[in-house]
């Protein structure tokens, strides 16, 4: 009997990854994301999970991020009382990052339902609180790299380094027939590109039936850049800023981006290279994330660097609500640093909602922005936007650096690919928006397998997984939202968009009578759709 696998998440989009794995009676979870992005897949955090929970043997965890684990609290309070398996860093992050996410969802929910309350509206509850998050945290289990790892009824993994975070793993799973040779399938969870200051290059092994890959920048190769060539690039744009004259703000993944900014911030700092100023990591989680990294130093490359970040004197961390508010009054040019990467929630939303209006603002992201973020709507040029209900201007500099990006681009995902050869069945592209698959599939079909070999699998699609075959099934039941749906901005993002729109409409018209004319002609179009 084929291996069936569901994929849950992470299909033409980034974020979400899970993946349900049935074998020889067991049923076996590959991460367990949330999603982010549009408030269409945003809402799929809420919905009952479209499996039962009490019914899984375990979950495999590829890595932290929450894309990948977010959604571990959630699954034990619906009943999943079996270990969670995953490297000793991956649990260690993980027991900062799940109680930081279940506070930072009680907070927003707190401030939704006071929003809702005044519009009449019933509150909502978040998806699972901090304290969830802790309970969650005693059904870790620890793996190390290599070893096997015996998931019973024929069944086993082993995690190899992916070199995209702190613990991060590609996770092979076999599967053992009776009477006949293993399934052989590898996740490989998110892969870490050549230029990393803390990792070696991803690792795996061979003769595989499936691999499940990673295909963020399956469109794109990034220049070819070292840890020096990127430094360069980061002291140029913190140059222009300066000479804006106003604060710096860089929305940034709390876990090893963070770390790594500083990193070189400090040395450019006192190479003299870019201005001295204070630097604000504005983050509680950046700072729990960076004493792991420190008791992990003699375990990475260019580790000795981490014990700088805390001593520097052009650090300072904010810890509490009230340090953050503080940092409003600061006027000129000094840096701020703060979560989330893609500007989704946390403290960089209040920086940028105080800042953004400022044209001697500069935002800098430096990771992946996806489809229906704020970041991805801000990179993509929106004149204004909405923050915590209120419409802001947007007259700051935005600004990218693509060379921190935690992931492996097109030619150093195809590499690794290769470097997994024989590939027996096929290769499913998964964690990567619509273009970037577009893109990547006929080349994977052309250098890796051949090009019926390769799948891309939609949400809530089936994988059929034989020795030596790679099957894709559509879902039996209806999908939890089409693919069409999952892709890009939503309705919701068009009607914020169509409401600042009349609002400069009206701002813009002559008088009260031209802008009487506006409102009645909408009113009509309305009357007419109904």
């Amino acid at each position: 009997m084929p291996v069936r696998m569901h994929v849950l998440g992470a299909a033409h989009v980034v974020t979400g990854s899970s993946y349900l794995l049935e074998a020889n009676g067991r049923r076996i979870l590959v991460d367990c994301g949330m999603f982010q992005g549009s408030k269409t897949l945003k809402e799929l955090n809420y919905r009952p999970f479209p499996y039962e929970p009490d019914r899984l043997h375990a979950v495999l965890l590829t890595h932290a991020h929450i894309d990948h684990s977010g959604l571990l609290p959630k699954l034990t309070k619906a009943g999943f009382h079996g270990p969670i398996h995953a490297t000793r860093s991956t649990i260690e992050l993980c027991a900062i990052m799940l109680p930081d996410s279940g506070h930072i969802q009680e907070m927003e929910v707190e401030q939704l339902n006071r929003r809702r309350s005044r519009g009449g509206e019933p509150p909502v509850e978040p998806i699972y609180t901090a304290e969830d998050a802790v309970a969650c945290m005693t059904q870790f289990r620890p793996v190390d790299y290599g070893a096997w790892l015996d998931l019973g009824d024929g069944a086993r993994a082993r995690w190899w380094n992916a070199g995209h975070i702190l613990g991060s793993a590609s996770i092979e799973i076999e599967v053992a027939e009776a009477g006949g040779e293993p399934v052989r399938i590898l996740m490989s969870g998110d892969l870490g590109p050549e230029a990393k200051l803390f990792h070696p290059d991803p690792d795996g092994p061979q003769g595989l039936d499936l691999v499940v890959c990673e295909a963020t920048y399956g469109d794109r190769d990034r220049p070819d850049t070292t840890i020096a060539d990127r430094r360069t690039l980061l002291a140029s744009e913190i140059r222009a800023a300066a000479q804006r004259g106003g604060p710096l703000l860089v929305p940034c993944f709390a876990v090893e981006r963070t770390q790594e900014i500083l990193t070189d911030l400090i040395d450019l700092m006192e190479a003299g290279t870019i201005p001295r100023a204070p630097v604000f990591v504005d983050s509680p989680l950046a700072i729990k994330a960076t004493e792991v990294f420190r008791s992990h130093a003699g375990e990475l490359e260019e580790g000795g660097a981490l014990a700088r970040l805390t001593n520097s004197p052009f650090v300072r961390f904010t810890e509490s609500a009230d340090q953050s508010k503080s940092l409003a009054r600061f006027r000129g040019f000094h840096i701020i640093i703060a979560a989330s990467g893609m500007a989704e929630a946390g403290r960089i939303r209040h920086h940028l909602k105080n800042h953004l209006w400022r044209s001697s603002t500069t935002v800098l992201f430096v990771g992946y922005q996806a489809e229906g973020t704020l970041g991805r709507i801000l990179l993509d040029g929106a004149p204004t936007v909405t923050i915590h209900g209120d419409a802001v201007r947007v007259k700051a500099q935005i600004r990218s650096i693509d060379s921190y990006s935690g992931h492996a681009d097109r030619t150093e995902v195809l590499d690794w690919l290769k470097a997994r050869l024989p590939i027996r069945g096929g290769v499913a592209l998964v964690h990567a928006e619509e273009r970037a698959i577009a893109a990547f599939v006929p080349v994977v079909g052309a250098e890796v397998v051949t090009p019926e070999r390769v799948v891309a699998p939609h949400l809530d699609d089936v994988l059929e997984i034989a020795p030596g075959s790679v099957r894709l099934v559509l879902p039996a039941t209806p999908r939890r939202i089409e693919p069409e749906r999952a892709k890009g901005q939503d309705w919701h993002n068009d009607s914020a968009a169509f409401l600042l729109d009349l609002k400069d409409t009206l701002d813009k018209a002559a008088d009260d009578r031209a802008r009487g004319v506006i409102l009645r002609r909408l009113k009509k179009a309305l009357e007419e759709i109904e």
